[in-house]
């Protein structure tokens, strides 16, 4: 089994990053290397978190037996005895050989630094540039990044200038690669920690939430007022540039030199707008006859790039109505099968997507039922309790971690605890539920923050390139401090626990912080109890307020504001549930049309092109006779009167009059 668990997890969690990257990103339409650098990314980031705690087991061993050999002792197989006291040393089911895990994490965290600071910052630049060709967008993310580059270089120049002039520094290589480290670390824990904070409240305040059915539908339509708000607003911003192509297309000809990139741009144009440009480009005339003001290669560029973001938000926008719709209409349903008699969960609408067989054999409506309307919310409940005093551990585990004696921090208790008696399962367990929930704290956060659209994780592959890539930017600057932050928890960190022990394998890679020695004895200690301030103020939900007093709409049950947006959504919302009500009522109704008269069409179908047979053959053997003044009709001229009427649709007056709602009663349907 030695290295066998850690390669089992570097499988693992390559396709759980697939996985999720598969779900935001779009791997058909865009770059190759956008979707590589980001999975490179978010591999590298998730790794760190799932192979720390296997880390902290083969340290606890390599303790156990450098106590061992100090004594007399005698080897015995897979563990080391202890003469005196018979103590013995078990080795870890996951125990990792000597010299592996340094190499390890010498990879992983260099390879993650040089892509947060150099490679994607670059590649952000690269995939909002447009360029018509690899050399114009290289030029121009190399401008951009000129002032972000040139500021590190100055700021480190200015640094090595100081320590040259100063005889009081005397910094070898080693020391400086510390400095570096730490400089970079303190960056990622300025931000960790105020997303740490708003995520050990938010999170279990969510799941409580989601337990109210009410609560649900009502923040449902508020999100279908804003977001139709978006929707119009982006359907807007793509007419008006699409009118900016049209004419940029009108005036440059085929024959011009910058046709290509007009013809670039049009191919990033949805369809139905290349159709209706394409109808006016039948003529071939030369730009040099007349004497008109043509735009230039760098005003095309520009307008190929809003081109492109124009057309991902309305997508977006598009598919986010969609999804949201499908939401609005199942929390409606079980609001009205919560007082079902039958207890099986009838939906209004039929899924539009075929459902898997082996779902449907075993969710059934009246499993589905018992699920949605009995046994979720008291699941959520459960949940959101578990949450929050995970949440309650982490807060005063971040104030007390640095107090060894006595020891305060309980994760640090727990770990002691088990490492008393090489409890290796248990130390495992414990390492990976602590990190992981801090990961899902700082990281779900990093999933739900918007900055304007410039910034916007969204799932269902609507997720642009530089959305996706700054992602990849924020996992890879906060994921070092948040495993050195770990490590302070559990007492694992030298630097906080004064132990002369063997460091893990992890914090030698960092190096010590003993050089920089305001950042570990007071950055390091201190910062992290500003969480408390961080979650007392998302529990009163200080941030929201203060965003909607400056005027960004937020859901808040106290305010006019939102109390109008609700209404505004929640008939938003029936006015789409009529549409799609006379959508199904239309189709059943033209089915049932074609099951009743379908037998009877083919039959009058079949007589007319018998009898258009009979009037063939009766013409040929009288071609020669004068035509008679009566005739029978066109077998043609029947056969689209048939055809007229079975594509007919009765007319519902009843559907759309102003006292009958499809929404009140279910005689319509």
């Amino acid at each position: 089994m030695s290295g066998a668990a850690l390669g089992l997890e570097i499988v693992f969690v390559f396709f759980l990053a697939l996985f999720l990257l598969h779900r935001y990103g779009d791997f058909k339409k865009q770059h190759r290397l956008v979707i590589i650098a980001t999975l490179l990314a978010w591999y590298l980031c998730f790794l760190i978190v799932f192979i720390l705690p296997l880390d902290v087991s083969t340290t606890i061993y390599n303790r156990c037996k450098l106590a061992v050999n100090s004594s007399p002792a005698e080897s015995n197989g897979s563990y080391v005895t202890l003469a005196p006291s018979k103590q013995k040393c078990f080795k870890p089911w996951s125990y990792i050989p000597d010299g592996i895990m340094p190499i390890f994490w010498r990879v992983v965290y260099w390879t993650s630094q040089f892509l947060t600071w150099i490679l994607l910052p670059f590649m952000q630049s690269y995939a909002r540039s447009g360029g018509f060709s690899i050399t114009g967008k290289i030029k121009t993310a190399l401008i951009e990044n000129a002032i972000y580059y040139g500021t590190y270089l100055l700021i480190f120049g200015a640094f090595l200038i100081y320590v040259a002039v100063n005889p009081n520094f005397n910094l070898q290589w080693n020391q400086l690669q510390t400095i570096g480290i730490a400089a970079a670390n303190t960056w990622g824990l300025f931000l960790l920690v105020l997303l740490l904070g708003y995520g050990l409240v938010e999170i279990p305040r969510s799941h409580w939430n989601g337990a109210k059915r009410g609560y649900l539908l009502m923040k449902t339509y508020f999100k279908a007022a804003k977001l139709m708000t978006e929707k119009a607003d982006a359907e807007e911003n793509l007419e008006d540039i699409m009118e900016e192509v049209r004419k940029v297309s009108e005036s440059i000809k085929y024959n011009h030199p910058l046709r290509k990139c007009v013809d670039t741009i049009l191919k990033k144009c949805p369809t139905e707008y290349q159709e209706r440009m394409g109808r006016n480009m039948d003529d071939y005339e030369d730009f040099d006859e007349r004497q008109n003001s043509y735009p230039s290669e760098k005003s095309l560029a520009k307008l190929h790039k809003q081109v492109i973001y124009s057309v991902q938000r309305h997508r977006r926008t598009q598919v986010q109505w969609q999804i949201l719709l499908e939401q609005a209409f199942y929390l409606e349903d079980v609001a009205k099968n919560e007082s079902s008699a039958t207890r099986q969960f009838v939906h209004t609408f039929h899924s539009q997507e075929p459902e898997n067989k082996i779902i449907q054999y075993f969710y059934t409506p009246t499993v589905e039922w018992y699920w949605e309307c009995l046994l979720r919310p008291w699941f959520y409940r459960v949940l959101a309790v578990v949450l929050a005093t995970f949440s309650v551990i982490v807060v005063w585990s971040e104030c007390t971690f640095f107090s060894t004696k006595p020891v305060l921090s309980l994760f640090a208790v727990f770990i002691q605890l088990a490492e008393k008696t090489y409890n290796y399962i248990y130390i495992e367990m414990a390492c990976f539920l602590t990190i992981f929930f801090l990961s899902i704290c700082v990281y779900s956060t990093v999933f739900r923050i918007r900055v304007f659209n410039y910034y916007y994780l969204a799932s269902h592959h609507q997720t642009d390139a530089y959305s996706l890539l700054f992602s990849g930017m924020l996992f890879c600057r906060l994921t070092p401090p948040l495993c050195l932050n770990f490590l302070g928890l559990t007492h694992m960190d030298a630097t906080i626990s004064h132990k002369n022990t063997q460091p893990t394998a992890y914090t030698s890679i960092m190096g010590s912080m003993r050089v920089l020695s305001f950042v570990a004895d007071g950055f390091y200690i201190y910062y992290p109890m500003l969480v408390v301030i961080l979650c007392i103020a998302t529990y009163f939900s200080l941030g929201t307020r203060c965003l909607n007093l400056l005027g960004f709409q937020q859901f808040m049950g106290d305010s006019e504001m939102t109390s109008d947006l609700i209404d505004e959504g929640k008939e938003l919302i029936r006015r789409e549930k009529r549409k799609r009500q006379r959508q199904e009522e239309g189709e059943n109704r033209r089915r049932e049309w074609k099951e009743r008269y379908g037998n009877r069409d083919d039959s009058t179908r079949s007589r007319a092109v018998h009898t258009d047979q009979k009037e063939s053959s009766f013409s040929e053997t009288n071609s020669n006779r004068p035509l008679s003044k009566y005739t029978r009709s066109n077998g043609r001229t029947e056969r689209d009167r048939i055809e007229l009427l079975q594509d007919a649709e009765p007319l519902d007056f009843n559907a759309d009059s102003v006292t009958d709602d499809p929404l009140e009663s279910d005689s319509g349907r």
